[in-house]
């Protein structure tokens, strides 16, 4: 950070009421190698922050300060800073493209009030950009967009924002034109103000020049200006009816009417550029300040009160009480866990005492840290509207609420994916295996999407994650982080058991044990349930065969059934239980028989229930030359994928298919041998599927699938 801008954010210390209209909490967000990063990198630039700009390619990008980032050129964990513009506080977070690492994007879509959607000029909506849409969707997060590599070859700027109509369902309003294309791209059409802005041909892009609107581009300007009014007349029936009345609309009064339209998500203003080449980067500036809302304007946050349920607003007033969410943690070698934290209402001091809500435990703040990338600088209050991250939380957490211990709130926490891939992992040495087990739990901590269990059966340590690529960033960071060398086994796939159709079991516990008796007996009822629902139970009985008091221990001994299923000991899901009768002892039941009989009824009942393999199932998008697309679809159909979808584009097609993710293993490498490296592919997960009877014997035949 520059000694300038250094000074600035000194100077102005927490945000006070009056300055918190003057700031933007963003985040940058987009498919894998759309521009984020390197938009981010001209953003500092520009803004002063940086004397010097990073390059991805060159591994200097000061967002992506990771080692594996920079050796991969990729973005894995979503980086914080801080800029100013004018007179407008940005803070930024950058975000990841891959879809191994959507949970970054989730959590900090949770916690941002507006966000730059970056769209390349070529492919427009890629299959990550849509992910990341429906995710700011979720939370209800304004947007603008930026076309990208309009001086990239197949730019087409009309192309890209047709994509964002027609496969997100979303209104673009084009703000801006490109002046020219591909190679000879050099400037915008600013449609607001009317004018042309062209760049220098100087190789920092701080140059460029203001020129009236070609004549042979007038009637374009003009169609393109209609159309914003048409998207404004919704949020602004004044401004429409000067337009109408043939008025002159001042370009600030304009402005503001596509603001109202953003803020709402009535309408979503679309920018153009190459990041790259350093042009457009600041009039993307110029639309965060003029469109993106403050913490002020974003509507009151929805809590509920820890006891009674009953439901509260938490508004963005830095003289309320104070309320914060914790979205993420990170290990540092020298502070301790830094605790990301977006502040939603109050203040919070170092040396203050706050109350876990989530946890119903007290926390203290011993620092607070404004983050830059990796580098930190010490504040000693943050308020309302503020991104920090505090040092000394102990029982804090990912989605935790922070709050005053006086006035206590519950905010909602954060959805994470489930992993879907694991492998085995052992230490190389018996040192390593010393400090194998805290270093797991320490990623573990920092990332919600990553998880460790230890096989009861063979004492192997399990790790799982979202995909090949998560599992090999975790290796490498324990090899280069915490100095653990581990070899890991073949990837294994998250395979589960459930139910195909209803069925009956009787369970029981009669025993002896000290002189004292222990008797119960369970009768449940199993039924498939929707998948992605999960194991769900009840309605339970209200008859005298089994005591309600005993029905929770009963349940307690299902789920703890349910971890182990009966064909291969895989975890259950996607059934519905319910207990429909029993009987008990007036003196020998007790909680734990009920717990004993209970596990045991499952286990009976999901036998008779026709029990079967479920795995999961990616949706995967191919994009490959028109001339390998046939080999490419008849190797996707051979791993046992069903092509859903192909999509023509000048020169190339884009096959989307849903494929086993059992099969997808080291499909990169094989993809770019059938294609001489020109096809590229991405992945998601996207449901449980039952296994087909021939895959199921060989899968359960050699063993394989346990978690």
């Amino acid at each position: 950070m520059t000694a300038d801008v250094q000074d600035r954010v000194e100077q102005q210390g927490p945000t006070p009421r009056a300055l918190l209209s003057k700031t933007r909490n963003i985040g940058i967000m987009a498919h894998i190698d759309a521009g984020k990063t390197t938009t981010t990198e001209r953003i500092l630039y520009y803004t002063g922050v940086e004397q010097r700009m990073g390059e991805v390619h060159e591994g200097t990008a000061t967002m992506d300060w990771m080692a594996q980032e920079q050796e991969r050129g990729i973005t894995i964990t979503s980086a914080a800073t801080t800029c100013f513009w004018g007179d407008h506080r940005i803070n930024i977070i950058d975000t990841p493209g891959h879809v191994d690492f959507t949970v970054e994007v989730e959590r900090c879509l949770r916690v941002l009030d507006g966000a730059i959607a970056i769209f390349d000029g070529a492919s427009g909506v890629e299959p990550q950009s849509e992910t990341v849409w429906r995710q700011a969707d979720k939370y209800r997060v304004p947007r603008i967009c930026f076309v990208n590599k309009m001086d990239l070859g197949g730019a087409n700027f009309v192309y890209a924002v047709s994509t964002i109509k027609n496969r997100l369902g979303a209104r673009p309003v084009p703000v801006q034109l490109p002046v020219g294309l591909e190679d000879r791209f050099e400037g915008i059409i600013d449609l607001i103000e009317e004018k042309q802005v062209v760049w220098d041909g100087e190789s920092t892009g701080t140059k460029f020049h203001d020129a009236p609107v070609p004549a042979h581009r007038e009637d374009e300007v003009r169609v393109a200006r209609e159309a914003i009014f048409d998207a404004v007349a919704e949020v602004d029936e004044e401004v429409m009816a000067k337009y109408v009345g043939g008025a002159v609309i001042p370009p600030g009064e304009l402005r503001r009417a596509i603001r109202k339209a953003c803020l709402e998500l009535k309408a979503f203003p679309v920018l153009c550029g190459s990041a790259f080449k350093k042009k457009g980067v600041q009039p993307l500036l110029d639309a965060v300040v003029d469109y993106l809302p403050s913490p002020v304007e974003v509507a009151p946050i929805e809590a509920r009160r820890p006891v009674g349920d009953d439901k509260v607003h938490v508004h963005g007033d830095p003289d309320g009480p104070f309320a914060a969410l914790a979205f993420k943690i990170m290990n540092d070698p020298e502070s301790g866990n830094l605790t990301y934290l977006r502040i939603y209402s109050g203040r919070l001091q170092v040396g203050s005492a706050v109350h876990n809500v989530s946890k119903g435990k007290k926390e203290r703040i011993s620092r607070l840290l404004r983050m830059h990338a990796n580098q930190r600088e010490e504040i000693k209050e943050a308020v309302a509207g503020d991104i920090v991250a505090a040092v000394g939380l102990r029982h804090t957490f990912t989605g935790d609420t922070l709050t005053s211990v006086d006035e206590q709130v519950l905010l909602e926490s954060i959805d994470f994916p489930v992993p879907v891939m694991t492998i085995a992992i052992e230490p190389a040495t018996k040192l390593d295996h010393d400090k194998l087990g805290a270093s797991l739990a320490k990623l573990a901590m920092e990332d919600p999407s990553f998880a460790v269990k230890t096989d009861a059966e063979t004492g192997q340590t399990l790790i799982a994650g979202m995909g090949e690529l998560h599992l090999e960033i975790i290796v490498d960071r324990l090899r280069r982080e915490f100095k653990v060398d581990a070899r890991v086994g073949r990837p294994q796939v998250a395979y589960k058991e459930t139910a195909t159709i209803r069925a009956r079991a009787a369970g029981q516990h009669i025993r002896e044990i000290g002189g004292r008796g222990h008797f119960a007996k369970v009768e449940l009822e199993l039924r498939p349930n929707p998948r992605g629902q999960g194991i769900t139970f009840g309605p339970q009985p209200s008859t005298a065969s089994v005591p309600k008091e005993f029905v929770p221990a009963v349940l307690d001994g299902v789920r703890e059934a349910a971890e182990r299923g009966p064909l291969a000991g895989l975890p259950v899901t996607d059934v519905h239980v319910e207990v429909v009768g029993g009987e008990f002892h007036e003196i020998d039941s007790s909680e734990l028989a009920f717990k004993i009989a209970g596990a045991a009824a499952f286990t009976d009942t999901l036998r008779n229930a026709e029990p079967t393999l479920l795995e999961p199932v990616m949706l995967a998008d191919v994009t490959t030359p028109e001339e390998h697309c046939g080999e490419v679809i008849g190797d996707l159909t051979a791993r046992r994928g069903k092509i859903s979808g192909l999509d023509s584009r000048p020169g190339i097609q884009v096959v989307s298919a849903e494929v086993p993710l059992a099969n997808m293993f080291g499909y990169a490498t094989d993809l770019r041998s059938r294609t001489q490296g020109r096809a590229t592919f991405s992945m998601k997960f996207g449901s449980y599927h039952p296994v087909p009877t021939h895959a199921a014997e060989e899968i359960l035949g050699r063993g394989r699938g346990r978690l």
